[in-house]
């Protein structure tokens, strides 16, 4: 017996949508009903932000920076800043050196926020347009290097297919069906409710950075 030798499976938004209708025992009959499900589908996205990392939505960045940088507006389709380097090409090489994430309050009581030199701390401004804040300033060119999470891609037309690793699209459509039964089939919804968050934590368990971790105890306290 032959198998398909393919591993190419995926679902465009209306497969998802068919499906999530199905599981709270209906069919798409009315216009009403896709434009509701693609709705419900970007706010199920945007939920998925909430609750934490999704790693196939992390992706490298820079920002170049000129001397006497103090802040700089990031893409708005930012979710959040993981971690981040400062680059200093001026040797001719690109040496990357750590920088430190502060909170709100440990910026503002930074006492003179136009120090120069190289930047050792960074705020970030969660805002409708996100915002890095540094200190020091610049006080030549660098390079802000930095890891973010950005925002899943909006479903769009129903044709497309998801922004979502496959690893997901159980919970996908689970979540979907879930957001409809509110509007539709309410008798399904606490059913439907557990079937996602089963599928959410499943999908969010692998969901995650396999690599090995040390743990060193501090002998000398």
């Amino acid at each position: 017996m032959s198998t398909s030798n393919t591993t190419t499976f995926n679902l465009s938004i209306d497969e998802v949508v068919e499906e999530a209708y199905e599981r709270c025992g209906m069919r798409v009959t009315a216009g009403y009903q896709l434009k509701s499900a693609r709705r419900s589908l970007d706010l199920l996205f945007l939920d998925w932000a909430n609750r934490g990392l999704n790693l196939w939505t992390i992706e490298q960045a820079t920002s170049s920076l000129t001397s006497d940088t103090t802040s700089f507006d990031l893409a708005t389709d930012t979710v959040n800043v993981l971690s981040a380097v400062i680059r200093d090409s001026s040797s001719g090489t690109n040496t990357d050196i750590s920088i430190e994430r502060i909170s709100r309050e440990e910026y503002l009581n930074v006492p003179d926020k136009s120090t120069k030199a190289r930047p050792s701390q960074y705020y970030v401004e969660r805002t409708i347009t996100p915002k890095v804040y540094l200190y020091p300033t610049t006080d030549k060119a660098y390079t802000f290097v930095y890891y973010r999470i950005r925002r899943i891609q909006d479903a769009g037309e129903y044709t497309n297919e998801t922004d979502v690793n496959f690893r997901f699209l159980p919970c996908l459509a689970s979540g979907l069906a879930y957001q409809l039964s509110l509007k539709f089939s309410p008798d399904r919804t606490a059913a439907l409710k557990q079937l996602y968050e089963e599928d959410f934590a499943r999908a969010a368990a692998e969901d995650r950075d396999t690599a090995s971790v040390s743990f060193v105890p501090d002998l000398g306290s």
